[in-house]
């Protein structure tokens, strides 16, 4: 009796830390955090496989007549070429790129577009932006939770780079669901795998998502590496073993239609994030690969973890959300987050 007890007293008094801790996040999100972490995560998944899979959307329905409006039209010496359309007729703008913020040496540095991925499913509509690589540069900043033990080192966009800042968007899974490596602001928080799915970026300020083929330490040219998965696209093509939903989130797989973000690589070597509700990990890498991406890997899933907002002047105003059916506020990463993620800035050098 006496143990169950304090089994009971231990449990409470996790859960009330859990309650009392500095966060972001809802409470109901931390409450299925804890379990994930103290032993139930098989009961987590479980409930969510049910949920999922009794509100998975069908096939079909009324078509769409307009697309959410995103970006601003603006001069620029170049745009993107359009996202070929998944769905014909294609309605008005559909993969169609817009500039957000202000111009950057004259153009856009951040381009954004929405576009129907599936003719199964006419009411989806994926959301792609596109970071051009010579007037844009990335930075990876731990949480306040994720990588665990980081401490202060981030979780938020340093107040002082607020004036350039032009994107913001969520990064990978936990470490702990993934087991991959993780380096950011020069520090080794988890050491990297070789076969894992890296987003990278290096000390010139060059971008790429790669699979890793080195050992533990990234060495002195890389300013961060990033890891989930493996890739799930590589030389243009689809990983084929998208089919194996074990590899492709530790709770929910491949088979369960969720939230979901990704981000790639294109020809040119600009940099593609995508996200889209009610997605697989396959039709997650097929909206990839129709926006260009030559290489590419899923970062998290989940209603309350994918985002991506951009702003749309400097000092970090006019914040927006790349969809409207994003779950958290266009002002995310602008105040401590629990989990890591990626900032943008513009490049004003040339």
């Amino acid at each position: 009796m006496l143990a169950v007890l304090l089994l009971i007293a231990d449990t409470c008094l996790s859960i009330g830390q859990v309650i009392v801790a500095p966060s972001n996040s809802s409470l109901g999100v931390r409450l299925v955090e804890w379990l994930r972490d103290n032993g139930a995560a098989w009961l987590v998944s479980d409930v969510e496989r049910f949920y999922y899979g009794i509100s998975a959307p069908s096939t079909g329905g009324a078509a769409l007549r307009a697309l959410p409006k995103v970006g601003a039209a603006g001069p620029s010496t170049y745009t993107p070429p359009a996202v070929a359309p998944a769905i014909n007729p294609p309605l008005p703008g559909e993969g169609v790129w817009h500039g957000t913020g202000p111009l950057v040496r004259g153009a856009p540095a951040v381009w954004v577009t929405t576009f129907r991925p599936d003719a199964s499913y006419p009411q989806m509509v994926a959301g792609v932006a596109l970071i051009d690589r010579t007037r844009a540069w990335l930075q990876l900043y731990p949480g306040r939770y994720e990588p665990p033990n980081a401490g202060d080192a981030g979780a938020q966009v340093p107040p002082q780079l607020r004036a350039n800042l032009l994107a913001t968007f969520n990064s990978g899974f936990k470490l702990e669901d993934d087991g991959g490596g993780f380096v950011a602001l020069g520090h080794l928080y988890a050491p990297l795998r070789a076969g894992q799915a890296t987003f990278l970026r290096f000390r010139d300020g060059t971008a790429d998502i790669r699979t890793w083929t080195g050992g533990p330490q990234p060495g002195p040219d890389v300013e961060f590496a990033r890891q989930n998965l493996p890739l799930i696209i590589d030389g243009g093509r689809l990983n084929p073993s998208l089919g194996d939903g074990a590899q492709w989130g530790a709770t929910l797989g491949n088979a369960i239609r969720v939230w979901r973000s990704g981000v790639g690589v294109d020809a040119r070597g600009d940099i593609l994030y995508a996200a889209a509700d009610a997605q697989t990990a396959s039709s997650l890498a097929q909206i990839l690969q129709r926006a260009g991406a030559v290489r590419a890997m899923e970062l998290d899933i989940n209603y309350e973890w994918v985002t991506f907002n951009f702003y749309g002047a400097w000092n970090a105003t006019g914040a927006a959300k790349l969809l409207p059916g994003m779950s958290r506020g266009a002002a995310r990463y602008l105040t401590p987050d629990d989990r890591d993620f990626f900032a943008v800035y513009a490049r004003h050098g040339a």
